[in-house]
């Protein structure tokens, strides 16, 4: 998907590169090596999102390293739409009639940062007619790319509705908190 919206095949690896790995720097061989691209196209890319004022760069030693700069007045545009079309939220995206009938499916916005605070809460809250070995498989191969536990609830409407209405403590603190809507209205969910 994102690939249908950015031209360049190369800098849309590096955006889910960096995205999907919040906080992380990375050097120069490293970005090549991961994103499996050759060198020159690599850092044509890096230097263009260093114009755009996206990425900074960093002399350490005698390498060069980038990181994502958060002020970027896109940057958290650009966050929730690589974790809808890349990692868990694309593959919920892709497998969504296998998945049984979603209404909802949203990804913790401090999950999608890889923040510590609101670490007591859901990373990923889906709602409907779910087949549960099917988005179990999801989670467990984002688990593994991650390398952390995710934690995860599944609902159907009725239920949501009904702890939304007796306004549920828990599901009070997901709908407080911040969050990437992958499948759904927000508006509708929060309603």
């Amino acid at each position: 998907m994102l690939k249908d919206l950015i031209v360049s095949r190369v800098r849309v690896k590096i955006l889910q590169l960096f995205f999907l790995s919040p906080g992380k720097i990375f050097h120069v061989r490293e970005i090549v090596r991961r994103t499996s691209e050759e060198i020159n196209a690599v850092r044509r890319e890096l230097a263009h999102l260093e114009k755009i004022g996206l990425m900074s760069k960093e002399h350490r030693a005698n390498r060069l390293f980038y990181a994502l700069r958060k002020d970027y007045p896109l940057y958290f545009d650009l966050l929730e739409l690589i974790v809808k079309s890349s990692g868990m939220g694309g593959e919920i995206i892709k497998n969504k009639v296998r998945l049984g009938k979603v209404k909802f499916a949203m990804v913790a916005g401090s999950f999608a940062r890889v923040s510590t605070k609101g670490t007591n809460s859901v990373d990923l809250l889906v709602v409907g007619k779910i087949v549960l070995p099917e988005l179990s498989q999801i989670v467990k191969e984002e688990e593994v790319r991650r390398e952390r536990e995710i934690n995860y609830t599944v609902m159907s409407e009725e239920e949501f509705e009904f702890r939304k209405k007796r306004r549920d403590p828990f599901v009070l603190e997901i709908l407080r908190g911040s969050r990437i809507m992958v499948i759904g209205d927000e508006e509708e969910l929060v309603s």
